[in-house]
């Protein structure tokens, strides 16, 4: 598993994401900033997580994916996205965050998409940052669906062969 945060909240879904994947199937899971990952090999499936920043998943996570795109279109590929937009889960909501991933679906197939709300702590961005985040309105708090981060992580499991289906 290989993610890029800002903030940290990414690190902590990918963990959890990690941690019910591992707990699940018979493999081992790595959670790693994409900035540790040199490379892909060995790994039988490979999920990639990104914060959203202005639209967009971090430049780091989109770099991992397109410096890597041959191996990733070798194995099982999932991908998810933390957006504070997602705090509301509505369609609308999703259609617009699942569009932020589009560059990232034109580099990798996925087999699924998961997308998750995250945590706005003003205390953890760089002053000018939390200048323009508070002036845009932006609520803040936690507004992550543990719940919903482990039923996606269990069905993702199934999706990149980890762990068998249910009967």
């Amino acid at each position: 598993m290989a993610y890029a945060t800002k903030a940290g909240s990414t690190a902590e879904v990918a963990a959890e994401i990690g941690r019910v994947i591992g707990s699940e199937g018979d493999c081992v899971v790595d959670v790693r900033p994409v900035e540790q990952l040199e490379g892909i090999d060995g790994y039988d499936a490979v999920v990639v997580g990104s914060g959203i920043r202005a639209g967009r998943w971090l430049p780091e996570a989109m770099k991992f994916v397109e410096s890597h795109r041959k191996a990733l279109r070798r194995v099982p590929v999932a991908l998810f996205a933390v957006c504070l937009t997602m705090r509301e889960d509505t369609e609308e909501n999703r259609s617009e965050v699942a569009a932020y991933l589009d560059p990232v679906c034109e580099v990798v197939q996925p087999v699924e998409v998961g997308l998750f709300a995250g945590v706005m702590d003003y205390g953890r961005l760089p002053l000018l940052l939390r200048l323009m985040v508070k002036k845009m309105g932006a609520p803040e708090g936690d507004f992550r669906d543990w719940e919903a981060v482990r039923a996606w992580a269990s069905q993702v499991s199934v999706r990149l062969g980890v762990k068998r289906p249910a009967v």
